[in-house]
């Protein structure tokens, strides 16, 4: 049988004019066109109508066109395939019969045995009806209406995203809905349901008259989210049912009551916006105290607890930004015992909360910061009247291109106020210019010369200054000019498809001793530390307020091996040698004597799935352990570890305690759908477990369900032991928004 094509203004007037045409006729035009158009009519275009098959005949007397064999019926963005396809032009209806497939305009597809439908496709009724969603999703009905073409009522419905086993389709799906009555309104984006049950496993569990959720072309709608239930011996039993409230395309909410039995209700909140010229994230809580007793401070007793954490960033123009960071809590406890200790907003390094207001700049080589920042102390030694606001701080930064022979300049200049109610004041004018100079000799040898001068001004209130000395106000000022020559020479042999690669290192740095009087506070260089990443620094301090004086010389040298396939292994050793020992570093710093400790790294990641990371510093007398850690992860997703060790001495004038632990997490895809991990954290010096997790998940393409248990054993004022177990089960489809879920601009 030879297949005809034709491309027509309307189904009903082109059908008749070529159902009255000879078959031999059809034939021969068919053959004489190319394969890819066949008889293009000018109006067939505005109609957006194609239709195909093997064969068609038409009734003159009836007015009643019928098109056999792979007919193909194309209607603007709509497509109607059939085996046997009967247009009753005096009534305006198509009736299709035969492995029937409709695909509408959104990625949905309907199967069915038959159709009665419009000529345009738009109303009709379906038997024995079979839907694949965009998302593929699937739904089976004994029958429904279309209506308009964006809505489909159907009977007696089954809806499930859940694959069907391959074995046995015949058994039900991990879960599915069923329901009496099912509209799916494609204008409103929704699926409702009426007299509907979920199943598990083919079992019923539960029974709702009404239900509704958004239909696979949405990405965001207002409404719950997946809950979360648990229990733990500080809050008691738990349950969280966030509810996402979808403001506008840039712009949504998530509010999310926390039932506990111990402390009552905890409400908390996020809020997220995006605009052209910047975003806005913001969360907090507020919960009211529902302990026996209220939770005691200096001033008083607290009712009502909370946090807050948000973080803004918005661009003036090409050039300037400006921006803010608000993190607050009610008291010192409250984030870890309600567990917002991980909120990513909160900074909680050293053991405080940090809010900054500020303006930057960015131009070429140049960039300039000015703001404020104010800080909320969370231990309970801290003393709100001896912690700090800065306010101004201004920086600036200048970077010029290379010179003709490759040499360039930098500045940088810092004004800096902090005040207290209690302690030092400390008003700061900085100002560091520099000057580098690369050279590359004929060998291959690198070398780096450079200069700087450092100005520190300084105006300073009630510093102290030790027991022997009183307390000093006043002026202080320090000049420091630095020279240094850097020298490094690398070796590389290929043998086969390894590079191997050797750089011994040396640097000497002149510059004057008494470089840090007493009459200048320490206020940004406390937490020191000599390791391999400041090994051949000029100033080792990551601060303003100590430098690093006298004549020194820092070597030691580079090893690696690499791979053409990615595996490597490096390392790197070295000390540091100053000609005369004073008191700028601390007794157990690594840099008390002349020869410093020696310091090193090694890496070591032969292969995909091993990854092996060591740093130490080594006492130069007997080379014993003064600082070790170390980072490793080996294994495929399978079973997969990993570890990290740390151990480092406790130094004088240093807010770093000493410590050792080591905590690690063993993590396994046990198969296709199962995961599971273990982890833990253990306080080596003494000798105590300070946490566990384990944690199990099942996933797949419809279905997660999570189980956690965890214990700490932390204890700070009214924060005891804890033991915990959380579950999380979502439905996939019926809701659920991923924590990625991304806003658009505006």
């Amino acid at each position: 049988m030879t297949r005809h094509y034709y491309i027509l203004p309307a189904v009903s007037l082109l059908l008749t004019v070529l159902a009255a045409l000879p078959a031999n006729s059809l034939a021969a035009v068919d053959a004489q066109m190319p394969e890819t158009v066949r008889a293009v009519d000018a109006g067939a275009e505005e109609e957006g109508v194609r239709f195909t098959a093997d064969e068609m005949q038409h009734d003159g007397d009836l007015d009643i066109i019928t098109a056999r064999g792979n007919v193909h019926l194309n209607y603007e963005e709509r497509v109607l395939r059939a085996d046997t396809i009967i247009y009753n032009r005096r009534q305006d209806l198509v009736s299709a019969s035969g492995n029937i497939t409709l695909l509408e305009p959104t990625g949905e597809v309907i199967f069915a045995e038959f159709m009665e439908l419009t000529g345009d496709i738009r109303h009709g009724i379906i038997r024995d009806l079979r839907s694949i969603l965009s998302d593929r999703s699937r739904i089976a009905a004994a029958g429904g209406r279309l209506s308009e073409g964006n809505r489909t009522d159907m009977r007696q419905v089954v809806y499930s995203p859940c694959e069907l086993c391959i074995e046995d389709p015949s058994r039900p799906p991990l879960w599915q809905l069923k329901a009496i009555k099912v509209v799916h309104d494609k204008s409103r984006q929704t699926i409702e349901y009426t007299d509907a049950w979920l199943e598990l496993a083919g079992i019923p569990i539960l029974y709702t008259p009404y239900l509704s959720h958004p239909d696979p072309t949405v990405k965001r709608r207002s409404g719950f989210l997946a809950p979360s239930i648990g229990s733990s011996n500080a809050l008691g039993a738990r349950v969280a049912t966030p509810y996402f409230l979808n403001i506008a395309s840039n712009a949504d909410a998530t509010i999310t009551p926390i039932v506990t039995t111990k402390q009552g209700i905890v409400l908390g909140t996020e809020y997220r916006h995006k605009f052209v010229e910047g975003e806005l994230t913001a969360r907090g809580s507020i919960a009211e105290n529902e302990s026996d007793a209220d939770y005691e401070t200096e001033e008083g007793s607290f009712g009502v607890r909370g946090h807050i954490a948000a973080k803004g960033r918005f661009d003036l123009d090409d050039t300037w930004r400006w921006g803010f960071d608000l993190n607050r809590a009610s008291d010192d406890t409250y984030m870890s015992r309600f567990g917002f200790s991980s909120d990513r907003t909160i900074s909680n390094s050293g053991g405080s909360l940090t809010s900054q207001l500020f303006a930057e700049g960015f131009r070429e080589r140049n960039y300039v910061y000015v703001g404020t920042t104010t800080f909320q102390g969370l231990q309970e030694t801290d003393n709100d009247d001896t912690i700090p606001l800065i306010l101004p701080l201004v920086e600036y930064n200048h970077e010029s291109k290379p010179g003709r022979l490759g040499g360039k300049t930098n500045l940088d200049v810092n004004i800096l106020s902090l005040t207290r109610n209690e302690g030092t004041d400390t008003h700061r004018v900085s100002m560091r210019g520099g000057w580098q100079l690369p050279y590359i000799a004929p060998k291959g040898d690198i070398y780096t010369l450079s200069a700087s001068l450092n100005a520190d001004f300084y105006q300073v209130n009630s510093l102290s200054r030790g027991e022997m000395k009183d307390d000093y106000s006043g002026i202080a000022y320090r000049l420091m000019p630095q020279v240094s020559l850097d020298w490094r020479y690398p070796f590389v042999r290929q043998e086969g498809s390894v590079y191997q690669m050797f750089e011994p290192i040396a640097a000497v740095v002149l510059s004057p001793y008494g470089g840090n009087p007493d009459k200048i506070p320490n206020e940004d260089s406390l937490n020191f530390e000599f390791d391999d990443t400041n090994l051949f620094s000029t100033n080792r301090f990551s601060g303003i307020d100590k430098v690093e004086g006298g004549p020194r010389v820092n070597y030691g040298f580079k090893w690696g091996v690499f791979g053409e396939q990615g595996g490597s292994t490096s390392l790197l050793v070295g000390q540091s040698y100053r000609y005369k020992v004073d008191d700028t570093f601390a007794a157990g710093s690594g840099l008390d004597d002349n020869f410093s400790d020696i310091v090193g790294r090694v890496h070591v990641s032969p292969k995909k799935n091993l990854d092996v990371y060591y740093r130490t510093r080594l006492s130069k007398d007997n080379l014993e352990a003064r600082r070790n850690e170390i980072n490793m992860s080996a294994g495929p997703p399978s079973l997969n570890v990993t570890t990290r060790y740390i151990y480092f001495d406790r130094q004088e004038d240093s807010e770093f305690a000493g410590r050792e632990e080591i905590n690690g997490t063993l993590s396994s895809q046990l198969s296709r759908y199962w995961h599971g991990s273990l982890s833990g954290t253990r306080d080596m010096d003494a000798d105590e477990l300070r946490s566990m997790r384990l944690g199990l998940t099942y996933e797949d393409e419809c279905f997660l369900l999570s189980t956690n248990l965890s214990r700490t054993t932390f204890e700070d004022r009214d924060l005891q032991p804890e033991d915990s177990i959380m579950f999380r089960i979502v439905f996939k489809t019926l809701g659920e928004v991923a924590p990625s879920t991304s806003l658009s601009t505006q």
